[in-house]
C-alpha cells in the first residue's frame, strides 16, 4: 500500500517550511578564500570542519551542522562539476566531513585526501553511489553516507511526466507553437498515443519503479508488466486490490483467479462503494504480471520505463537488438542511470523509427549527449532533474547533513533508513540522535540505534 506517513507529509506540508531555518544561521556568513580555494563560510568558530562541494537548497541541512558545532564551508568554484583536483583543494590539510555530488568520482584518490585530512565522515548528495568506491572508504574507516526515502515520489512523478510528454508529443507541440508555425487545426496534427487501459513494462520494481507503476495503472488503468530478480509483493498486492476494484463491472476469471491468491478484507467496506461506481462506469480490470526476462516485458509493453541499478548487469541493458523488440511505435522512459542506455543504439533507433518515442532524464557521458540525440524530435530530453521538487531536494540536504554531522557526534546509524521522516519533518533540535544511512556501518561495524 501507498506509504501513508509519505502521502500526508506530502499534502500538509509547504516546500517553505522544508526549507525554513532561522534568519541568524542561514543569513550569516562570508566569503573568503580556504585552501586557495573560494568558499562560502557559516558558523566560521566552529570546531569541526566540514566541506560542501556544491550549494545546497535550504537551511535546515546548514542549521543540522551548525547545531553539531560545524563550521560549514561550501564550494563557490565557477566550474559546474569539480575534478578531483580541485576537491582535494577543497579537503585541504584539515577536514573533518565532506558531503559530495554523485558527479564526482569518489574513489581512492579523493578518500586517501580526505583520511589524511583527518576526515571521519562522507555523505553523497543522492541516494545512489555508483560514483563512489565504497570499498576504498572503508578501508580508510569512513562511513559513507546516502540520502534514501524522499526521491520516490519525486522522482516517478517524473517519470510520469516524460511518459505523458513522449507519448502525446507535447514537447514538439511547444516548439512549433513558439516558431510561430501554427495555422489552424489539422485533424492530422501532433497526432500521438494514447495511454489508457494499454500496458506498461517496468524494468526494476523498487520504490520508484512501484511509485511510477501505481501512477500508470491508477491513472491510466494500464496494465502492468514487469520484471525484477526480486518480486516485489507488496506491489502485487497493492494492484491486485486496486484490480479488484475494476473487476467489479467486467468480470474476468483468470484475474479472479490471480485475485484469489491476494485477499484483503479490509477492503470490503470500500470495494462496496467503489465498486458501484466503476460499474456503472464500465469499466474493466487491470492485469499484473511478473516476468522472467526482460525480453518479456519489451515485446508486449507499449510504455517501458527502467527503474534499475546501474551495475555489469544493466550496463547498456537497452541495446540495439533489446531496442528492436520494442513495439515501433512504443515509449521508453530512463529516468535511472545513464549507462543503463546504449545512447548511440538509441539515436540510430530514433532516427529508423519516427514513431517510436523516448522520455530521458540522464545520459551516458552526462552531462554530455551522443551526438544527434538532440536532433531528435521524438525524444524528450531534460538535465537530470527527477529529484528536483523542493521538498526532494531539501530533504536530500538535510540527510546528508544528518549523516555526516551523526557522525562526528559518534551516534549511532539509524536503524531503519528507510523512514527517515522523523530527519525530515521533526524540529531540528528534536531529530533523531542518529546517522540517517550509513551504507557501510556493517563493515565498519557501526552502532545502530533501536529507536
Amino acid at each position: 500500500m501507498i506509504n501513508a506517513p509519505v502521502l500526508h507529509l506530502l499534502r500538509s506540508v509547504s516546500s517553505a517550511s522544508l526549507g525554513r531555518l532561522a534568519p541568524a544561521v542561514g543569513s550569516l556568513f562570508s566569503t573568503q578564500t580556504s585552501t586557495g580555494f573560494p568558499v562560502k563560510v557559516h558558523n566560521e568558530g566552529g570546531s569541526k570542519r566540514v566541506v560542501v562541494t556544491k550549494e545546497l537548497p535550504g537551511d535546515r541541512w546548514l542549521q543540522i551542522l551548525v547545531q553539531a558545532g560545524c563550521r560549514v564551508e561550501v564550494s563557490q568554484h565557477p566550474d559546474t562539476i569539480l575534478s578531483n583536483s580541485l576537491v582535494k583543494q577543497l579537503i585541504g590539510p584539515k577536514c573533518d566531513g565532506v558531503i559530495g555530488q554523485l558527479t564526482e568520482d569518489w574513489s581512492s584518490e579523493l578518500f586517501e585526501a580526505l583520511k589524511q585530512a583527518g576526515g571521519k565522515a562522507y555523505s553523497n548528495y543522492a541516494v545512489g553511489y555508483n560514483n563512489v568506491k565504497v570499498e576504498e572508504a572503508t578501508k580508510r574507516g569512513i562511513p559513507v553516507g546516502n540520502t534514501p526515502g524522499v526521491l520516490t515520489e519525486t522522482t516517478a512523478e517524473l517519470a510520469a511526466a516524460l511518459t505523458l510528454s513522449a507519448a502525446r508529443r507535447v514537447p514538439e507541440a511547444d516548439v512549433f507553437m513558439r516558431a510561430g508555425k501554427y495555422e489552424g487545426w489539422l485533424p492530422t496534427l501532433f497526432v500521438g498515443n494514447l495511454l489508457q487501459n494499454k500496458t506498461v513494462g517496468i524494468i526494476g520494481a523498487g520504490r520508484i519503479g512501484a511509485a511510477y507503476a501505481r501512477m500508470m495503472v491508477e491513472g491510466h488503468k494500464m496494465n502492468l508488466v514487469y520484471f525484477d530478480p526480486y518480486p516485489n509483493k507488496k506491489l502485487e498486492e497493492y494492484l491486485a486490490e486496486y484490480g479488484e476494484l475494476c473487476a467489479y463491472s467486467y468480470p474476468n476469471k483468470k484475474l479472479e483467479e490471480y485475485l484469489a491468491n491476494y485477499p484483503n478484507k479490509k477492503l470490503e467496506e470500500y470495494l462496496a462503494k467503489y465498486g458501484e461506481l466503476l460499474r456503472s462506469n464500465g469499466e474493466r480490470p487491470i492485469a499484473v504480471q511478473r516476468v522472467e526476462t526482460v525480453e518479456e516485458v519489451l515485446r508486449v509493453s507499449d510504455v517501458v520505463s527502467l527503474h534499475c541499478n546501474l551495475d555489469k548487469n544493466t550496463h547498456h541493458l537497452m541495446n540495439t537488438e533489446r531496442l528492436n523488440m520494442m513495439k515501433p511505435d512504443a515509449v521508453l522512459i530512463n529516468a535511472s542511470r545513464g549507462q543503463v542506455i546504449d545512447e548511440t543504439a538509441l539515436v540510430a533507433h530514433l532516427k529508423a523509427n519516427p514513431n517510436f518515442r523516448c522520455g530521458l532524464d540522464v545520459f551516458e557521458d552526462e552531462p554530455a549527449m551522443k551526438p544527434g540525440l538532440a536532433d531528435q524530435p521524438n525524444a524528450v530530453i531534460v538535465p537530470h532533474i527527477a529529484s528536483a521538487s523542493l521538498w526532494t531536494r531539501s530533504g536530500m540536504a538535510t540527510l546528508a547533513a544528518a549523516n555526516v554531522a551523526g557522525v562526528l557526534q559518534g551516534y549511532p546509524v539509524w536503524g531503519n533508513p528507510n523512514d527517515v521522516l522523523p530527519f525530515i519533518e521533526k524540529p531540528v533540535t528534536s531529530i533523531p540522535k542518529s546517522a540517517p544511512s550509513i551504507v557501510n556501518s556493517k563493515e565498519l561495524n557501526l552502532q545502530i540505534s533501536k529507536d
